[in-house]
């Protein structure tokens, strides 16, 4: 089943749609919600806090992954080798994710109080997230009626694995938010709309190459699994999160996307019959540089401009 009314739209349509969804809500942000949603005082209570911290997740978590879903339709008119060259893109978002957060490790193992309990922590969480979801894909594997790998259940590992990144995004907007810290967690939030975008497409691409689409359920619930746990994240972080939790948190996403990297490279393998050609390859390198610039390069060029208070 294919959503033909979709499909058939033109295909500048269905690649410009989402840009438009998102500097549409770019405009709303900025006119609806006031800069004092993003700090908290001291008259504002325990529940109200969350419920801001909620709002707030959701603004820097499911929606941007939501809207970058929305490139789905896109994606499933490519052709094949292109659909390949997407997924070798997709797997550059997560490689850049990585990295990124193997520098918070480090720096929040350095941060922390006890170095050797934080290594542990960080070779436990990668290391056992690993195995375990090595183990639970190989028995699937081993349980399917069929040897065809279904592209649904990888974008499914792919937003958890995004969604165990997210709570790592979402301590540092609760940290910043309890210690009234306005500018940091507005800039917080942009970095995170700019890079959860990406990831929408990131979840889908494996759908794409289905047979058939699944319904929407699906993608409200891969959504809101890579997209949500930002809110619980500030949750945790608003209790004051330690260097020792970040960590923590940090090491499990890395061991996921790890085991996802492997798992979409297999995807590609056995559908193409080889995985390192030149358009996967430059595809592969041009994800790692587009969330570079996102999410590094756009932030610092709009804090030289004053577009975000510091």
């Amino acid at each position: 089943m294919t959503n033909r009314p979709i499909v058939d739209l033109p295909r500048w349509v269905l690649a410009l749609g989402p840009v438009v969804i998102l500097l549409l809500a770019f405009g709303l942000l900025a006119v609806a919600f006031p800069a004092d949603l993003f700090v908290a005082t001291d008259e504002t209570s325990t529940l109200e806090m969350l419920v801001l911290l909620t709002i707030i997740g959701a603004i820097a978590g499911i929606i941007p992954v939501a809207i970058g879903m929305c490139w789905f339709p896109f994606i499933r008119t490519l052709d094949p080798r292109y659909l390949h060259a997407f997924l070798a893109l997709a797997a550059g978002v997560l490689v850049f994710i990585a990295i990124e957060m193997t520098e918070d490790i480090v720096d929040n193992a350095v941060a922390s109080d006890n170095l050797t309990l934080a290594a542990i922590l960080a070779v436990a969480g990668v290391v056992g997230t690993f195995a375990v979801m090595y183990a639970a894909t190989a028995w699937r594997h081993r349980t399917m009626a069929t040897s065809e790998k279904s592209g649904l259940e990888i974008a499914y590992l792919v937003a958890l694995a995004l969604g165990l990144h997210s709570i790592g995004e979402g301590l540092g907007i609760g940290v910043s938010f309890v210690q009234g810290e306005t500018a940091q967690v507005l800039l917080l939030v942009l970095a995170f709309i700019l890079h959860n975008v990406m990831e929408g497409p990131t979840v889908v691409a494996a759908v794409a190459r289905d047979r058939t689409t699944p319904p929407l359920r699906h993608f409200a619930a891969m959504g809101t699994i890579a997209g949500g746990p930002v809110i619980l994240g500030g949750w945790i972080g608003s209790f004051g999160a330690s260097p020792l939790l970040a960590v923590l948190f940090f090491a499990i996403a890395v061991g996921a996307i790890v085991q996802v990297l492997i798992e979409v490279a297999e995807l590609v393998r056995i559908d193409a019959g080889t995985l390192l050609t030149r358009l996967n390859v430059t595809t592969f390198v041009g994800g790692v540089l587009l969330m570079f610039l996102l999410e590094d390069v756009l932030t610092d060029v709009l804090l030289e401009g004053g577009m975000i208070p510091v």
